[in-house]
């Protein structure tokens, strides 16, 4: 009988998404780019920073593991390199934690950037107090086992989005947003064209020049709330 290699369950070279795009990426909220990524890409909401002052940006190393154990998350940070987000497919079981202050303490000093868990946490206090970016699904003082095998660095299901080994993935207080390491690049540029849009928008209702939508009347009409031509001034 053939015996599967669990050796292929830790994979420990992948392309992430180049230190250059991250720093370029950083500057823009999980909303810009989820927005310019066709409004897709950000994890449910269930999955929210301990800290609604955490904001992060990295490659994506990635996390299988059975509910309730996290012997995968401690492999996944041996291998782990500065800057990286470990992201952990968790179940969204919330029957234990997954991640405490020790772990988190490990993280900070590895280098990794944040922790996202679609699972969840305990020592939520003291991880404010660190400093250190984790999301979870929430909290409970259990703590996890150590002894069921998973899988390092393959695509997982995290808050219901596909997450890649080296896709960006960006937090701050209004979530988690993942976007494909090949669009990345691409991406930015929008993201830069939609911050100076907003900005013109707002600028435009402050002033009191543009207090509504230009584009509120054609989608009346489309809707077929108004009629052609028609509008509600």
């Amino acid at each position: 009988m053939e015996t599967k290699d669990k050796a292929n369950d830790i994979q420990r070279d992948f392309e992430r998404v180049s230190p250059e795009l991250v720093a370029q990426a950083s500057r823009f909220a999980s909303s810009i780019l989820a927005d310019v990524a066709g409004r897709r890409g950000g994890m449910h909401g269930r999955i929210a920073p301990l800290d609604s002052g955490s904001r992060f940006c990295g490659p994506a190393l990635t996390v299988e593991v059975r509910p309730g154990d996290n012997l995968m998350i401690h492999a996944a940070m041996a291998i782990s390199r500065p800057g990286d987000v470990i992201v952990v497919d968790g179940k969204g079981d919330q029957s234990c934690a997954l991640m405490g202050a020790i772990m988190a303490n490990q993280c900070k000093a590895i280098g990794v950037a944040a922790v996202v868990l679609d699972a969840a946490a305990r020592d939520a206090e003291e991880i404010r107090k660190l400093g250190f970016p984790m999301y979870s699904v929430g909290t409970n003082p259990n703590g996890p086992t150590k002894l069921v095998p998973g899988r390092v660095n393959h695509p997982i299901q995290c808050g219901g989005v596909t997450v890649h080994p080296g896709d960006l993935v960006i937090g701050d207080a209004d979530g988690v947003v993942v976007v494909q390491r090949e669009h990345v690049a691409a991406l930015l540029a929008k993201a830069s064209d939609k911050v100076a849009a907003e900005r013109n928008r707002i600028d435009g209702i402050r002033s009191g020049k543009a207090l509504r939508p230009s584009w509120l009347d054609a989608s009346l009409q489309a809707a077929g709330v108004l009629k052609a031509g028609e509008s509600l001034s």
